[in-house]
């Protein structure tokens, strides 16, 4: 027997601190390895901890709402042997459940020294209100991704050994579903979140709580609210981005009626059975097409080096609006997924953002970055470019107007896009060609066969 301390990890994305959330353990209870003991936030998401052996809590060594240094003791368990040191345990924390092959950058985050510090413990947040508004995040490297671990669950006859990861053993967890029932779709036999899900009738993140606006009170006094987290990153980003990058903007209107009626004929598609179809989808498929023409859309500016950077992939940021602020996630290797696939991919990057879990490992290696503020009944507008890209397009809301097809008014389904770009590297005729593309693809989808 011995005591064995956890120290805060560096979960693979440069950490130097995180706040202590919420612990999900108290002094007595029994863990298991790979256990969640506590939620973590860092400066991009919320991130939850498995410990690393088994045994018996004895001490929570760091209160709720305090932010401490990686490396500071955190937890400490009775274990039945002592053969590790408590040096040795500073684990690297598995990926979650990867979701269309994402992985993320945060631009303004480099190491600094700190100390723990006390902080005002925070009010519950609701869910995401999702997708999105412009001037999004990026961040540091990817990370490994976690194995599946073998649990034993109680099945219909027995004990029933299932290979899944962490965050689907507690989605599972928190919908009731016993996960030997479920049927595994996975590789090696492995329950996805897709396969959790799609054993209840309705997705987990269907019961998100709506938000609800604070009510209106005359005569308040002035609150300050620290700026902290992934808002404080957020700022310090986009005035890197807006005083570095020479930005430049273009505007385009289209009829996208046939863009429309192909949504709704998807809808109907077999290939898309339990899919949500939606207009961004055809305008991220559109961009990766665009992009076969115009590549320079996909490149970065390397200032060090003075060179620019093609990307060997087009890595699609999706901005998103979460609780915690504008994050990021992006679909690595978009342009080489098929629509249903492109489509999968969207559908799961909403649903972790609306449960607010995007972890940093969704965020990595962005490298075009659409942004739907048309969900909000915005028309257009003039984003500011993702850090260590080229170019950000922005998608309105797409509104029955009237147009001039064939010298008659007649109401067509109208968008606008709007695209940002650097321009020291794109200059006006690329952008206004890849602009056009896109634009060309959304009013005659057959266009797409041209790429």
């Amino acid at each position: 027997m011995g005591i064995q301390q956890f120290r805060l990890p560096d979960v693979g994305e440069g950490l130097v601190e995180a706040e202590i959330v919420s612990w999900k353990v108290k002094p007595g209870d029994t863990v298991k390895l790979n256990d969640t003991v506590v939620e973590i936030e860092t400066a991009k998401s919320l991130v939850e901890l498995p410990v690393p052996f088994a045994g018996v809590v004895t001490e929570l060594l760091v209160p709720e709402g305090e932010t401490v240094p990686v490396g500071t003791p955190i937890i400490s368990v009775q274990t039945e042997s002592a053969e590790a040191s408590p040096e040795d345990l500073v684990p690297t924390i598995p990926e979650p459940e990867e979701t269309g092959g994402r992985t993320a950058v945060l631009v303004g985050y480099g190491p600094k020294t700190t100390e723990a510090k006390r902080r005002q413990r925070k009010p519950s947040t609701p869910a995401a209100e999702v997708l999105v508004p412009s001037a999004p995040v990026a961040a540091p490297g990817p990370q490994p991704v976690a194995a599946p671990v073998a649990v034993p669950v109680a099945g219909g006859n027995g004990v029933v050994h299932v290979l899944a990861k962490p965050p689907v053993r507690k989605l599972a967890k928190d919908l009731g579903i016993d996960l030997g029932v479920v049927t595994a779709t996975g590789p090696g036999g492995v329950i996805t979140r897709a396969d959790v899900e799609g054993h209840v009738a309705t997705p987990a993140v269907a019961a998100v709580p709506a938000y609800e606006p604070a009510p209106v009170v005359s005569g308040r006094e002035d609150t300050r609210v620290p700026v902290k987290g992934v808002q404080k990153v957020m700022a310090q980003a986009m005035v890197a981005s807006a005083f570095t990058a020479p930005h430049v903007t273009e505007w385009i209107t289209v009829d996208v009626s046939a863009t429309m009626e192909l949504v709704e004929r998807l809808k109907s598609d077999k290939a898309f059975k339990d899919l949500r179809v939606s207009p961004l989808l055809i305008v991220a498929k559109a961009v990766t097409l665009a992009a076969r023409r115009t590549p320079i859309v996909n490149a970065a500016w390397d200032e060090q080096a003075q060179e620019i950077v093609y990307k060997g992939a087009v890595n699609l940021g999706i901005a998103a609006a979460t609780p915690r602020g504008l994050i990021v996630p992006n679909i690595k290797g978009a342009d080489s997924l098929t629509l249903p696939d492109l489509c999968r991919a969207l559908n799961d990057l909403v649903a972790v953002a609306r449960e607010g879990k995007t972890q940093p490992a969704d965020q990595a290696g962005g490298s075009f970055t659409i942004t739907n503020v048309g969900v909000f009944g915005v028309d257009a507008g003039t984003p500011i470019i993702n850090p260590g890209e080229a170019a950000i397009l922005a998608f309105g809301a797409v509104r029955k107007q009237p147009w001039v097809v064939d010298d008659e008014i007649v109401p067509r389904w109208i968008t606008t896009l709007a695209l940002s770009f650097d321009h020291r590297l794109i200059d006006g005729e690329k952008g206004s060609i890849f602009l056009a593309d896109v634009a060309g693809i959304l009013e005659d989808p057959a266009r797409a066969l041209m790429f």
